[in-house]
């Protein structure tokens, strides 16, 4: 979906909330796809049982920390790149959620610059 420009008006604000659901879904999907890959790595690597491979996905993903000792060299590498990922993935949903809002609100301001203003 385009957003408007500056010259345009203000979407209507159902039609703000159904774009901002829009986003919503798309950041609560980004975390389901997070916490399955964590998931199944700290099972598969870690060797640890599918509840706490959860429990620990989640905690990472969420800057927490860990939950428990990785002891095998491949169990601490993915573990590594996972919290590597997770530090990213947490701001970069983190933006996909708040970016209509951000928006609108400088939409609202007129903050924007437009093309004519570089």
């Amino acid at each position: 979906m385009k957003l408007e420009t500056r010259r345009q008006k203000v979407i209507p604000l159902p039609k703000f909330i159904y774009r901002l659901g829009r986003y919503a879904l798309f950041a609560f999907l980004l975390i389901v796809f997070s916490v399955l890959i964590g998931t199944l790595g700290y099972h598969h690597f870690g060797k640890i049982p599918w509840l706490d491979s959860f429990h620990m996905a989640c905690m990472i993903l969420t800057g927490m920390g860990p939950v428990a000792e990785m002891i095998s060299p491949t169990a601490k590498i993915f573990s590594s790149i996972y919290a590597l990922y997770s530090g990213v993935a947490f701001l970069s949903i983190t933006a996909v959620f708040f970016a209509p809002i951000v928006h609108r609100i400088l939409h609202i301001m007129h903050v924007e610059k437009g093309d004519d203003d570089n």
